[in-house]
């Protein structure tokens, strides 16, 4: 297939496009900044310079292309803020972003679309023992302060399964771990002893390393059901103490502070939702039906991996 990636040099755009090239697919790659050009040639794809909040620019780049599929992966996470904005970047790439995204689908012809979503759908929480699924209720409004994030999640799957001519597939992803993601932000802020964590462990969270969540995207494409969200998560849900406290062994870093939650959500106040929020997520039906499977079904096998992969390049470099 020749598949338009929005979002093609981001933390999960550049594992997603090499692994789409690497299945024999063809790429467009979709960025909003120019320096992305030449980055994206030496991936192998072809690049677009658009920015998908401009929905007039949007069309004009991809005037005259030609494509099977698009692949919504835009987030603004260099933007963002411990504190949930009334503006906030990513949530507007959710709602407007992919509705311009879906303009942009139908203007060049590519009937299947594949959008970003995240376990956050279910709500912010503790959702105890229960472990979620697809069937489990999803964008419902909280009344409180982390609407907005659920909100654009549903608009973003909603617009996806409803827009005529259009094959939408949602993948709820849980939090991305590996190269430019979370994980290389708490190693540093660790090394500088500026991370903080909830006083007794916090909460329970899922995660996917971030090859892995290319890995179900592509799998998503080549053989996501009509109409289907699926959870890309590993298999095993951690707290964020031993989460931490593993990326701590292995970069051998400091460990987070552990702080009372109130003093979290008066600093942080959005990651503290997130680090008090027990979510446990099954990948079940991702792997029945998508034909899937994470090589890094834990955190403790991703982290190895990473670790692994910085040592060969320290080799290679010596």
């Amino acid at each position: 297939m020749r598949v338009l990636v929005a979002g093609a040099s981001g933390a999960l755009g550049v594992p997603l496009t090499r692994q789409l090239l690497a299945d024999g697919h063809e790429v467009i790659g979709l960025s909003r900044t120019p320096a992305n050009r030449d980055r994206l040639r030496a991936l192998g794809a072809e690049p677009v310079i658009a920015d998908a909040m401009d929905r007039d620019a949007l069309l004009r780049a991809v005037e005259g292309l030609e494509a099977d599929a698009a692949i919504h992966e835009l987030t603004a996470m260099k933007d963002a803020s411990p504190r949930l904005r009334a503006d906030d970047p990513t949530s507007a790439l959710r709602t407007q972003g992919t509705a311009n995204l879906l303009a942009a689908s139908r203007e060049i012809g590519a009937r299947r679309f594949v959008t970003q979503s995240l376990i956050f759908g279910y709500g912010y929480g503790d959702h105890g023992a229960n472990v979620l699924t697809e069937d489990d209720p999803f964008g419902s409004p909280q009344g409180g302060y982390t609407d907005p994030v659920v909100a654009g999640l549903l608009s973003a799957e909603r617009q996806a399964f409803t827009s005529e001519g259009i094959e939408g597939v949602a993948l709820r992803y849980g939090l991305l771990y590996g190269p430019r993601t979370f994980s290389d932000l708490f190693v540093e802020m660790m090394r500088k002893r500026r991370l903080a964590i909830p006083r007794g462990g916090g909460g329970t969270m899922c995660w996917i390393h971030v090859e892995d969540a290319a890995a179900a995207t592509v799998a998503a494409l080549e053989r996501g059901r009509l109409g289907q969200a699926y959870n890309v998560v590993d298999d095993e849900p951690v707290n964020w103490r031993n989460f931490t406290w593993a990326l701590a062994e292995a970069y051998r870093t400091p460990r987070p502070w552990e702080v009372p939650r109130w003093m979290l959500r008066l600093v942080a106040p959005y990651l503290a939702f997130q680090m008090t929020s027990k979510l446990r997520v099954s990948n079940a039906k991702a792997k029945r039906e998508l034909l899937w499977m994470p090589s890094a079904p834990t955190y403790r096998d991703g982290i190895r991996h990473m670790t692994a992969s910085l040592r060969q390049v320290a080799q290679r470099v010596l």
